[in-house]
């Protein structure tokens, strides 16, 4: 019985034995197993360029029984990134600064190597920017920027800034609060954000709300009326600028006393309450602008005809602005029985069915109320008149049409220029050009005509020019010629 149980337990212990010897041996050949070693360490870590904000990395490779699968980077003992190649290049880093970096080796499996060689950088100072700085102007250029030019897919982003002093937004309504609001409140905040993000590269650039124009001024007349109206539009104003950025307020009121739509409110008194309400916005202005340690702008655009003058107090006025834009166009239109110059520089000698006027006569004008030269601005259209089934004679000046519409320098510019059939005309008095095939009459401006203007403006020492509007000359025929002019 004994010997049996000493069997027993010798064959029991000799089973133990085998079984740890055998998990022994496992355990040796699980440890060596090769999809548990690890890669080797990326070697030569090395920064191959610096640059202000880069620095490209480059390294040897790891080896390794089941594959690398990526790299990953370290910048100041912290993980950077991963990459499947042996260069990364660092990004986004900052000027004169120094920086660590080392590399480590990942496989399939997940094991990961030992550090490469740690490598210390420092970033170039800051890249000077070689481009001069655009040199300021000597004169004003003042375009308007049209909301609804949107709505057409043309942008305040899209307006080269650099060649501009002032851009006028237009047109802010005035509500039946007698206060402004927003004219297009679908597109406007955008438009106003697109259009204050041009200072960013023109840090000079003046931006500018337009109240009214020829559909909005019917509430001038109501808003211009008492002191208490005043004082509310006022305020408006201020509120108004300071809320979305602008620079200053522009009043195109269309117009005083007469004139403009037939729904507007109009009063004799309109002439001494302009003034008036010029005052009020003045005074509202400088009050915030001291707060604000800034000149807030206040202009208007003014008429061209002896009518609008004697409307105004005009020799009263140039205290309170810092300047007024002269619509010197639409001298004619679709409105006149007869084909006509749209914007003469000067008054011609023709014999003409209809009355005439020019860019020279209203400045003329203006300068002979006192109004100082070098508060006026010149405005120039970026757009023509375009007339159909006009009489052949003449050149299709001054003859009688069926129909007529306004038209763009672009389309003018795509559709009839140098087009067959159509042949340019210049007039040698006027000093503005027309197109006439036989049958369409277009009067419109071009860089000819142009650069006698901005002469013009240089010889009686005008503020400068304005344009209306920047969409109708997109690639900036008119623009480039109208700066490359003044500056």
């Amino acid at each position: 019985m004994k010997k049996r149980i000493s069997q027993t337990f010798v064959l029991a212990l000799s089973i133990i034995l085998i079984t740890t010897l055998c998990l022994s041996l496992d355990s040796f050949t699980y440890a060596a197993k090769p999809d548990r070693i690890a890669p080797t360490a990326p070697a030569n870590l090395k920064a191959a360029t610096i640059t202000d904000t880069t620095a490209a990395l480059t390294w040897g490779a790891s080896t390794d029984n089941v594959g690398i699968k990526e790299y990953n980077v370290y910048r100041n003992n912290t993980y950077l990134t991963s990459t499947t190649t042996t260069t990364y290049t660092v990004n986004g880093l900052t000027p004169a600064s120094t920086y660590q970096f080392y590399i480590k080796a990942k496989d399939a499996r997940g094991n990961v190597s030992n550090s490469s060689n740690v490598i210390s950088i420092t970033t170039l100072a800051a890249a000077s920017d070689t481009t001069p700085p655009v040199p300021p102007l000597s004169k004003k250029i003042i375009g308007y920027y049209a909301a609804w030019a949107a709505y057409s897919g043309y942008y305040p982003n899209d307006i080269d800034a650099n060649k501009l002093t002032h851009i006028n937004y237009a047109f802010a309504n005035i509500g039946s609060d007698l206060k402004i609001t927003l004219g297009y409140p679908d597109i406007d905040q955008n438009n106003i954000k697109l259009l204050n993000s041009l200072k960013q590269s023109n840090p000079n650039l003046k931006t500018l709300i337009s109240v009214g124009g020829w559909s909005w001024s019917g509430k001038f007349s109501d808003a211009a009326l008492t002191d208490a109206s005043r004082t509310t539009f006022a305020d408006s104003c201020v509120a108004f600028i300071i809320q979305y950025g602008f620079n200053g307020v522009d009043l195109d009121w269309e117009y005083p006393v007469s004139g403009g739509l037939a729904t507007n409110s109009k009063r004799p008194e309109d002439k001494q309450n302009f003034t008036l309400l010029l005052q009020k916005i003045r005074e509202k202005l400088d009050a915030q602008g001291a707060l604000d340690n800034k000149h807030y702008l206040l202009t208007i655009a003014g008429g061209a005809g002896s009518s609008y003058l004697n409307n105004i107090e005009l020799a009263k006025l140039p205290q309170y602005l810092d300047y007024a834009t002269l619509m010197t166009y639409d001298f004619h239109g679709t409105w006149d029985t007869y084909t006509d110059l749209h914007a003469p520089l000067y008054t011609n000698s023709d014999s003409s069915p209809q009355y005439k006027g020019s860019s020279d006569s209203t400045v003329s004008a203006w300068l002979n109320a006192s109004f100082p030269a070098d508060k006026l601005v010149l405005g120039i259209p970026f757009y023509g008149y375009i007339y159909s089934s006009v009489n052949n004679t003449n050149n299709g000046l001054y003859q009688t049409y069926t129909g007529a519409n306004s038209i763009s320098y672009k389309l003018i510019a795509e559709n009839y220029l140098n087009k067959p059939g159509f042949v340019r005309y210049f007039h040698s008095q006027s000093l503005v050009p027309w197109l006439y095939n036989g049958s369409t009459f277009i009067s419109y401006e071009d860089p000819q005509s142009i650069t006698y203007k901005t002469d013009y403006i240089k010889t009686k020492n005008l503020g400068g020019a304005m344009i209306w509007e920047l969409s109708q000359d997109p690639n900036e025929v008119l623009l480039n010629t109208l700066y490359n002019g003044i500056k």
